[in-house]
């Protein structure tokens, strides 16, 4: 799949929950591989904050830092619809410490994505693929969020309080594509007795009851009612019962589980990639939330290019013959098996390592090794597949490779290893020549990665 962007600008206006300011936030459209940008327009001479880069407070809804100190907060609702929406790369001007709260959901900006309009990008996603379970817990409050591999992304989110209105409740996203019309609308949610806490720090300044679902779990005066409807600047009511005490009523029976899954999204959606696993959160929060998008950047970081998914038991795009009739290269030279993946800007090939390959007669008989030079030869063919694949009647062409820079060999490689070989296109292709960054896989190991300069000559 390609990455996407916005196809036209918009805006949107509301109240800010901390601060209860008018606020405006304008998102734009953002050149490939550029992420989520976020600028403070109301600061002079703000540079462009990188909403991945940057790091995620524990203590407050989704909040980007930058030199210590906070730069823009409540962003997981706005985070969530362009994450569901598959748009890699926005650029979102704001004129102030945070965004608009709305009407405490995604909505608004999942409907503007929709009306804007999504426009498809030269580039590859590039998804973080789950290959085996990460989990985080945190004993005191009972959490816990473990992410499992699967084919595609999903989640599910369960809920519980000690509460009799807000018991147990369970929700789930099974494709990013129902976001819209399942997650979306789903308001946040507050407890009565949490107001004047949340108050004292500065948080709900902006809320009301119709931004927010406020649940009256445990009787208590009216009188006691009216006094924090007044520190919140809002008219009194009177509730006779316990209950939901909104202007209007839930959108789905479990909207607060529902709520709550649209904040994993937003939070996730600031680790920089689009994710493909099965997440299972329980009793999620923001704390926790941004402690698991912390841990899945560590991941990345460790390792920013995966190995390629290899399925042996799939039909290759390129066999033995086909390379053969594309590569000049024979016995014992020929060094690449097949091809299992081909993009516009990438390639996947495979070479199975025997210990009949005759270079293991002198390098080394007692402990065969395969010479890294020709690890960096079969890189360099796989990386000549990609290149005449470019051209229109590639067999009428042949590539010679003019430069091979950064070579870094970080495990040998023995009979009865697979290599899988990963290489993709640095720039465009100008006056016949490529610029590629390649990596050599063995399992989940990377076991050499170069740079290579290609040139495509016509065949005489």
């Amino acid at each position: 799949m390609k990455q996407k962007t916005l196809q036209n600008s918009f805006s949107v206006s509301g109240k800010g929950l901390h601060t209860g300011l008018e606020i405006t936030a304008t998102f734009l459209p953002a050149p490939e591989n550029s992420g989520y940008k976020i600028q403070r327009i109301d600061l002079p001479n703000e540079p462009i904050i990188d909403a991945v880069a940057e790091n995620v407070v524990e203590t407050s809804r989704g909040t980007v830092i930058a030199n210590g100190e906070v730069k823009v907060s409540t962003i997981e609702h706005a985070m969530a619809a362009l994450y569901c929406a598959e748009i890699d790369n926005c650029l979102i001007q704001v004129n102030a410490p945070e965004l608009p709260i709305l009407d405490g959901s995604a909505q608004y900006y999942a409907d503007a994505i929709e009306q804007c309009g999504i426009v498809e990008q030269k580039a590859e996603k590039d998804y973080f693929i789950i290959k085996h379970k990460i989990e985080i817990t945190d004993e005191e409050s009972g959490s816990s969020i473990v992410v499992l591999p699967d084919d595609s992304f999903s989640i599910n989110t369960m809920i519980s309080y000690d509460s009799p209105i807000l018991t147990n409740q369970f929700a789930s996203l099974d494709q990013l594509s129902d976001f819209k019309n399942q997650i979306a609308a789903s308001r946040t949610f507050v407890f009565v007795r949490e107001v004047e806490p949340l108050l004292k720090n500065n948080l709900i300044k902006g809320g009301d009851l119709d931004n927010a679902i406020v649940i009256y779990d445990r009787k208590t005066s009216q009188e006691e009612l009216d006094r924090l409807a007044d520190l919140t600047g809002i008219p009194h009511k009177s509730v006779d019962q316990l209950g939901y005490i909104n202007n209007k009523p839930l959108v789905f029976p479990n909207e607060p589980a529902r709520h709550k899954l649209l904040d994993i999204l937003g939070d996730i959606a600031l680790v920089g990639r689009p994710i493909k696993g099965r997440i299972i959160a329980t009793r999620p929060g923001h704390t926790i939330n941004n402690k698991f998008a912390r841990m899945l950047r560590k991941a990345i970081r460790r390792q920013d290019m995966q190995a390629p998914e290899y399925d042996p038991n799939k039909v290759p795009l390129m066999d033995t013959n086909r390379i053969r009739a594309l590569l000049p290269h024979r016995y014992p030279f020929l060094l690449v098996d097949k091809v299992i993946d081909l993009g516009v800007r990438h390639i996947v090939g495979v070479k199975n390592v025997s210990g009949n390959e005759p270079f293991f007669q002198g390098h080394f008989p007692t402990e065969p090794v395969m010479p890294g030079v020709l690890i960096v030869e079969a890189m360099a063919q796989t990386g000549g597949l990609l290149v005449l694949n470019t051209v229109e009647e590639p067999e009428r062409y042949s590539t010679y490779f003019m430069k091979i820079d950064n070579v870094k060999f970080r495990q040998k490689v023995v009979p009865g290893d697979t290599l899988i070989f990963h290489l993709s296109l640095v720039g465009e292709i100008r006056r016949g020549c490529a610029y590629m960054k390649g990596y050599a896989f063995v399992g989940e190991k990377i076991v050499t990665e170069a740079e290579f300069m290609a040139q495509i000559i016509k065949n005489k």
